[in-house]
């Protein structure tokens, strides 16, 4: 596990997108990252000048930022090979890219500031089929998702100003033990571990669509079908 130092982490990259064609689909998307320069206002539902393609499933107050970590990079190209996406942050949508903070290291509900605004952790990051467009590779949702190496998103208490090179510094942790990885566990591999999943049902700042899974699987003794989220079928 990576220890966040308690002065924080700098950001290795700020990136935007604008929706353009992706992959042999042509689908809309807003995928494509770019890094930025220049200083971007944040607001309650992201940075100013990003967008998405699918405003159903991306985007919106409880996905305002996603982060993905630039540790990961190198442990992807030694499994799936070279991919010019990977040369640089912005290979999985990622509006901030760091070193040093993976998902060992943060918890639901764990509060930073970066740059002038106020941000928190409110969900993992539901890898879906347009990964396998972004990197060419058939089954890259599907090894995001397996891997636990899927980053995280937050959403915008106090909108601000974040600069390329701006810290992310956590001010407050309510529920440690909470992690991205062990969440992760309990909704991708222990699947019915009633316990973990009653628990996960009432988290406080957790968002609201995952609680509702955990409350489901409760009820029915079921774990959804992720075959069209992973695949795009």
């Amino acid at each position: 596990m990576t220890a966040l130092s308690t002065t924080g982490v700098n950001l290795e990259a700020l990136l935007i997108g604008s929706v353009r064609p992706l992959g042999t689909r042509s689908v809309p998307s807003g995928i494509a990252k770019m890094s930025v320069d220049r200083p971007l206002t944040v607001g309650a539902t992201g940075l100013v000048g990003d967008a998405q393609g699918d405003t159903r499933n991306h985007g919106g107050p409880e996905k305002a930022l996603h982060h993905y970590p630039l540790d990961h990079y190198s442990v992807w190209t030694a499994e799936i090979g070279h991919r010019d996406v990977l040369a640089k942050p912005g290979a999985f949508g990622e509006n901030l890219s760091t070193l040093g903070l993976v998902e060992d290291d943060v918890a639901i509900g764990d509060v930073f500031t970066l740059g002038s605004a106020i941000i928190e952790v409110s969900q993992g990051r539901q890898p879906c089929w347009k990964l396998n467009e972004r990197f060419a590779q058939p089954d890259m949702a599907k090894r995001v998702q397996a891997s636990g190496r899927t980053g995280w998103y937050y959403r915008v208490l106090q909108p601000g100003e974040v600069a390329p090179d701006s810290r992310l510094e956590r001010i407050d942790r309510p529920a440690p033990a909470w992690t991205i990885s062990r969440v992760w566990r309990v909704f991708y591999i222990d699947v019915l571990n009633r316990a973990e999943l009653e628990v996960l049902a009432e988290l406080p700042r957790l968002a609201e669509g995952w609680k509702r899974y955990a409350r489901r699987r409760l009820e029915t003794g079921a774990v959804e079908d992720w075959t069209s989220r992973l695949a795009g079928s």
